[in-house]
């Protein structure tokens, strides 16, 4: 597995290209914003995208997945929980000030248990709400792609719209509860492992 970050757009968010190396198959999760790097990563890898997989639908995760589609006719997914938000990305980007391209619509959904292959890699789809009624992660392959459910030491904000604290912390205590060793990716910041938040996150104590 090969795992490529970019730190995109104003608010510094993570997009990550997930890869196969035998088989150069590829995923790219929460593409937010800044396309032409990200597609020319894609280029210069040799890689065939297969799907653009969204945690969620804050305009700062998928502002750019229109134009990763149409660069490499991947699918773009998210949750159905998320749609209002998806179809509202425009109005959310100009709220903070930001101009954000309405987005195709989705090519599919991802739910509760759906399993995403990546070449010879499998990933399960955890549906962790709390940050947005639509949030999901994505884990295997020892890793969690945690979009902005959990950070190193934090938590996502539930104040936006959509946002459910008790909804939260359930999401929150599935995340912890998988192996210590698994390797965290969340939206925003460094990479943690499940056991550190275990020991570390202030959020432990608000369960």
């Amino acid at each position: 597995m090969v795992i490529k970050k970019l730190v995109i757009g104003p608010l510094q968010e993570n997009c990550y290209i997930v890869a196969d190396e035998m088989s150069d198959q590829s995923i790219v999760i929460d593409p937010g914003d800044e396309p032409d790097r990200v597609i020319e990563l894609i280029k210069d890898s040799g890689l065939h995208v297969s799907s653009v997989i969204l945690t969620h639908a804050h305009f700062d995760h998928i502002g750019a997945a229109g134009d990763i589609k149409k660069a490499t006719g991947a699918k773009i997914l998210v949750h159905e929980g998320d749609m209002e938000l998806y179809k509202g990305v425009r109005d959310q980007a100009s709220f903070w000030g930001y101009d954000v391209e309405d987005l195709p619509e989705p090519d599919g959904f991802l739910n509760e248990g759906d399993e995403v292959r990546v070449g010879d890699m499998l990933f399960q789809v955890l549906h962790t709400p709390g940050h947005s009624p639509g949030g999901i992660c994505l884990y295997g392959e020892g890793v969690v792609f945690s979009g902005d459910t959990i950070f190193q030491g934090s938590v996502g904000r539930t104040d936006f719209y959509g946002g459910d604290m008790m909804q939260l912390k359930e999401s929150f205590k599935r995340i912890i509860s998988l192996p210590d060793d698994t390797v965290i990716l969340s939206g925003h910041g460094p990479e943690t492992t499940v056991g550190r938040e275990k020991e570390e996150n202030f959020f432990v104590g608000e369960l």
